[in-house]
């Protein structure tokens, strides 16, 4: 929940020249909703896409304060679903963001599904059984994701609760482990070791300019779901470079 429309547009403005000239990554930018119209303006004609931080599974109703896929779909092409805020602070489950899921799809969206454990599940020793749950019970009943073509417009964020703004982030090997022998079989166990190869799973949690490219190095983790560090035009670049490289 960062940026008014003003400095939406300030922050992107910044950014585009130099994301522009870094090439073979996918860039993408989830500003609040009352963003995404001055953002989409900014992004036109470039290779950078835009996403929304969230969304309802409903096409239209009697659902005030919520934004529809039908909305989203007629400004973005990706939407953030079950980000970890949205679960400790809004009552997200794995039953809803499976309606979310399947609601994105539907309307040719490509959702970056969130996963990941709280620090209490961590230190349990849970965090097999958590994330694997959640990978389950989040993406069950997806047609046609058996197929590699298809589950490429599947994005999936492991996003460890406990590294998330606390500037303790998971080790890359950590993360790299938890992507590798956790949610890689759980998609396989869903769809198929083909197509789960072929869906880009994220690591999120306190990366930075610094850190990016230890995580990029690993080679489980396809990307970054970047939090506080895109909000600084340097920072981001330098990750969006790591990533490139």
């Amino acid at each position: 929940m960062y940026k008014t429309v003003a400095e939406a547009r300030q922050l992107v403005s910044e950014l585009v020249p130099g994301l522009q000239g870094i090439a073979g990554v996918d860039k993408v930018l989830c500003p609040p909703f009352t963003d995404l119209l001055a953002v989409a303006a900014l992004l036109e004609g470039t290779d950078i896409g835009l996403g929304a931080q969230n969304m309802y599974w409903e096409t239209a109703g009697a659902f005030t304060g919520e934004i529809s896929p039908a909305m989203v779909a007629e400004i973005c092409r990706y939407v953030i679903i079950g980000h970890s805020e949205r679960r400790a602070y809004f009552g997200e489950t794995d039953e809803t963001v499976n309606r979310k899921v399947r609601a994105a799809l539907a309307h040719g969206l490509i959702p970056i599904v969130c996963v990941g454990e709280t620090l209490e599940q961590y230190e349990a020793g849970q965090t097999a059984e958590v994330v694997s749950r959640q990978v389950q019970q989040g993406l069950a009943a997806l047609e046609g994701m058996d197929d590699p073509l298809r589950a490429a417009t599947l994005v999936v964020a492991y996003e460890p609760v406990w590294a998330i703004g606390t500037g303790r982030p998971s080790t890359p090997e950590g993360a790299s482990k938890v992507i590798g022998g956790v949610i890689r079989p759980a998609l396989g166990s869903l769809f198929g070791s083909d197509s789960a190869g072929s869906i880009r799973v994220l690591y999120g949690g306190s990366v930075n300019g610094q850190n990016a490219a230890e995580f990029f190095n690993e080679p489980e983790i396809d990307g970054g779901l970047v939090g506080g560090a895109s909000l600084k035009v340097a920072d981001f670049t330098q990750i969006v470079q790591a990533a490139a490289r």
